[in-house]
């Protein structure tokens, strides 16, 4: 009896089929909202780089925006005129909420911080603040205790990679939440400030065990053990690399931004979940399509959809008073 060819396994999922939910669930809240606001959410984009990813981030959210009821505003500043420019912003009650393209001082993280710092914490749709930032790493929800009505911000690019895993059924359902990726181990090849450390830790405190590498080596982001650990934790693997952790991973995220960098296909554990964050292509897409169950190409997307999703919950939050309680999750 010939033998029949086993059929490849591998599903490539695109960010469309994933953001197509999401911005259903936008729609149906501004839908709700129609009775509060006085206008259509506006988005205020601020462009100080010459970053042809950030210009299609750009477009593809001017896009998304007017597609789904919401207005778009790119601004195209000189970086030295941007800290002005987000301060008037800050004061415009016309803007719902504003984000930045960064790297913008690719050679001083510390003036993008900065940036980061002078968005005002009711129109961070990025979550970039440190009170955002403080929340999401000690998985605080929300920004008002004890009466939680105003709910935090999340980074976009992370949550969207959270809400691309949860469409992959990675998260389990039927545990409570915080425990969903209990058992699921990942490395994170990315440690930005923005994306690779927030997404390890929003990661880790839903359970997971988390390799977060980047060129200074790989760092092991936890939940920790017992019930004082409600969040994650941090250990150096000294001497280890994608060699140790890659075979042991059930999910491979990267996002490095070099078109030269490429994730070991022969490292990668068969049947492993791979999604790539980066403008650019990090795994070779036929040789990971051999190895992989799962593979998702780009989220970008997806990335647009939450950002439109965070502009509905700062809207919620000014609005909390008399706003309908279905922001989605």
């Amino acid at each position: 009896m010939a033998s029949q060819e086993v059929p490849k396994t591998c599903r490539v999922i695109l960010a469309d089929t994933i953001a197509k939910k999401l911005l259903a669930e936008v729609k149906e809240t501004l839908a709700s909202f129609q009775g509060t606001a006085a206008s259509k959410p506006t988005l205020a984009a601020f462009l100080a780089n010459d970053d042809p990813s950030a210009q299609q981030y750009a477009d593809w959210s001017k896009k998304t925006c007017e597609e789904n009821g919401f207005n778009f505003d790119l601004r195209k500043v000189d970086k030295e005129a941007l800290e002005e420019a987000v301060v008037a912003a800050n004061n415009d009650d016309a803007v719902d909420g504003m984000l930045v393209y960064y790297p913008i001082w690719r050679s001083n993280q510390q003036q993008d911080r900065y940036i980061q710092e002078t968005v005002a914490l009711s129109k961070d749709v990025e979550g970039l603040c440190h009170t955002h930032l403080f929340n999401m790493y000690h998985n605080t929800r929300f920004l008002d205790p004890p009466t939680n009505q105003k709910k935090s911000i999340l980074p976009c690019t992370p949550l969207a990679i959270v809400k691309t895993l949860e469409h992959l059924q990675i998260y389990n359902p039927i545990l409570a939440y915080g425990n969903r990726l209990f058992g699921k181990t990942v490395t994170v090849i990315n440690r930005s400030e923005v994306n690779g450390r927030p997404l390890a830790a929003l990661l880790a405190n839903d359970g997971a065990t988390v390799y977060s590498v980047d060129i200074t080596g790989v760092q092991v982001f936890t939940r920790g053990s017992g019930i004082r650990a409600p969040r994650h934790q941090v250990h150096d693997k000294e001497g280890w690399t994608l060699e140790n952790v890659l075979p042991l991973s059930d999910v491979v995220i990267s996002g490095v931004p070099s078109e030269a960098f490429k994730v070991p296909t022969e490292l990668i554990r068969d049947g492993a979940v791979c999604i790539n964050f980066s403008s650019y292509r990090n795994f070779d897409g036929p040789a990971v399509k051999e190895k992989a169950s799962i593979y998702v190409p780009s989220t970008g997307k997806v990335t647009i959809a939450v950002l439109l999703r965070n502009l509905m919950r700062l809207v919620a939050n000014r609005h909390e008073a008399g706003a309908p309680s279905d922001v989605p999750e």
